[in-house]
Order: C-alpha cells, then structure tokens, then sequence
C-alpha cells in the first residue's frame, strides 16, 4: 500500500498530517504502540523540521509525504523545497559541550524512535523506516 500527501508549509497542519498518516499504518505490521508512539513522533518531528526550516514556513511552498507500507517496513519519505543540511555536522546532544545547546537533539531523538534514518545528497529528504514487527 501507498499513501502520498502534500503538507502546506504551516505547522497547524503537522497534527492533522501525522494523525491521517498513522491512522493509515493500522494495518497490523507495526505494533499499536509503535505506530502510536514511534510513528507519530517521528513523523511529528520530521514535519516540523521540514516545515519550519527546509520551507521557513513560506506558504508557497510543501512538504511532500510518501508512506510505503510492506509486508516487511513502513517507509515514510519526507521532502521539503528547502536547500537542505549536511546530518553529519549535527553535533552529538549527549556529549557534555553539547547538552545545553537548544538545538541538534531532532535527529538523535528520530535515529531513537526509527529503525532507519537515511537522508538524500541534498539533504532535503528523509525516509524514516519502521521495520515490522
């Protein structure tokens, strides 16, 4: 199964987005509480980011979601019209220099909640991937 969907860059719309797209994942791969924790949280955050800083909340812009659910995964592709980031120079939260910094812990708390975090060149475009069972 696909799901796809365009997100208007405003962050009214990331509450209704993750719900529509959660609400399609119960389909019995993924546990409840992974598609009601994992899942959403996930997705929640990655919309925010993709919204607030890939499109700076420009109205002209979206957000596109792709959602591949198969027997084995569910794949959620995430691409804003940003200029994208480099993840790798996103220092690490845990390290003592780094723990009152107010920024970077994104994508440490999605490697958390994910099985797979892999971004494109550009950076961009994330698929977040939710193995089964």
């Amino acid at each position: 199964m696909e799901l796809s969907l365009d997100v208007p860059s405003a962050l009214e719309y990331v509450g209704p987005a993750v719900e529509l797209i959660a609400n399609s994942c119960q389909s019995g791969i993924l546990s409840p509480r992974r598609v009601a924790f994992n899942l959403r949280t996930a997705l929640a955050e990655t919309l925010t980011n993709a919204i607030a800083y890939g499109n700076r909340e420009n109205p002209d812009r979206l957000v596109q979601v792709r959602v591949e659910i198969t027997a084995t995964a569910v794949k959620v592709h995430v691409v804003d019209e940003g200029a994208g980031f480099d993840p790798s120079i996103i220092p690490d939260p845990t390290l003592p220099e780094n723990v009152q910094r107010e920024n970077g812990r994104g994508l440490f708390v999605l490697r958390h909640l994910v099985d797979d975090v892999a971004f494109n060149d550009k950076g961009n475009a994330v698929c977040l991937t939710l193995l089964a069972g």
